[in-house]
């Protein structure tokens, strides 16, 4: 395995397959499925340049989407705060 690149992290990645959100035309796209390596410790992902491109590919045409979320803005005044 190898060791986190974050400055301090003692955790190691490992392979799973992820949620990576990207935005698209000014709206947020989700792709299933991503391969990465995840940090146990604290969270850190890779994308590899395979991936990368892959994920550039889809976004270049990316058809009708497989599901339809919903999607919430936070309340104006929390952000202020």
């Amino acid at each position: 395995m190898k060791h986190c690149s974050i400055h301090g992290c003692p955790g190691e990645y490992v392979k799973q397959a992820i949620n990576h959100l990207v935005t698209l035309g000014g709206k947020p796209v989700i792709i299933e499925n991503v391969p990465a390596e995840v940090c146990q410790v604290c969270g850190d992902t890779l994308l590899d340049i395979e991936t990368v491109v892959a994920i550039d590919t889809l976004l270049t045409n990316p058809g009708p989407p497989l599901h339809s979320v919903p999607v919430y803005a936070m309340p104006e005044k929390t952000m202020a705060a």
